[in-house]
């Protein structure tokens, strides 16, 4: 717990983030049947909650003892949880593996609330012809693949308005990539380029929907600039707007 120097001083005397380790060495010695962690790391800085997220994954598999952890960081969340247990007004709403609320969201709350940045909404139209089916995104036609719709589910929803949902890591302005997704294109005007090392995160505005991409270091993409970008249509997600329940991952 990165505490040794620590023994010879009153309570009084620590940091809030020093008293919080020194009160999850106290629950470990204990060798209780069960660890209930409230916000553990919630009171450390950057860096020594990384190395104790570490700490408590190698724990756990040490121990062999149930812990129930509970957090508001996402990222402690898919990184140290077997299952997550995603809780809106005391209701629960889905229960499941990270990877698993990751790609297969129940609904909005959970779709928006797993990953980050989280996952963009905009305003569709779902529409049918000889094709298949299609979303009408203010205007640009985004065909959806024949795959994922066979079970004739969406039938109830042409004609209607929809949400789509897109992932900020699935959405790219790479020239390569643009040039292999054929319709799913789209002109947005860049409002932020926000260079985090080993990716750039854009937030764009298209046709009035703000979006978020994050693309490649070697984007030339800059505030203020006309881009087009892609997505994969696979890894579009559908919505009820109503009920925010999905339709379609």
């Amino acid at each position: 717990l990165d505490i040794e120097h620590l023994l010879d001083r009153k309570p009084k005397a620590l940091s809030g983030g020093q008293r919080q380790r020194v009160a999850l060495g106290r629950a470990m010695v204990r060798n209780p049947a069960v660890f209930l962690l409230d916000e553990p790391l919630s009171n450390l800085d950057a860096k020594l909650r990384t190395s104790m997220r570490t700490e408590i994954i190698k724990l756990h598999q040490k121990l062999a003892t149930t812990f129930i952890y509970v957090t508001h960081d996402q990222t402690e969340a898919m990184t140290m949880g077997d299952r997550i247990v995603v809780m809106k007004d005391g209701i629960v709403q889905q229960v499941d593996t990270p990877q698993n609320l990751y790609d297969f969201p129940i609904n909005m709350f959970v779709a928006g609330f797993i990953g980050s940045p989280q996952m963009n909404f905009l305003d569709a139209t779902l529409n049918k012809d000889g094709n298949g089916y299609y979303l009408d995104l203010s205007g640009d036609r985004i065909d959806l693949p024949k795959e994922k719709t066979t079970d004739g589910k969406l039938d109830a929803y042409v004609g209607k308005k929809v949400k789509a949902g897109v992932r900020p890591e699935d959405i790219k302005d790479d020239p390569e990539f643009v040039g292999k997704q054929g319709e799913c294109k789209l002109e947005a005007t860049v409002e932020v380029s926000e260079l985090m090392g080993s990716e750039i995160y854009l937030y764009l505005v298209y046709k009035g929907n703000k979006m978020t991409a994050r693309v490649a270091p070697t984007s030339k993409a800059k505030n203020g600039n006309n881009v087009t970008v892609a997505f994969d249509p696979h890894k579009i997600h559908l919505f009820d707007p109503e009920t925010e329940l999905t339709i379609l991952n």
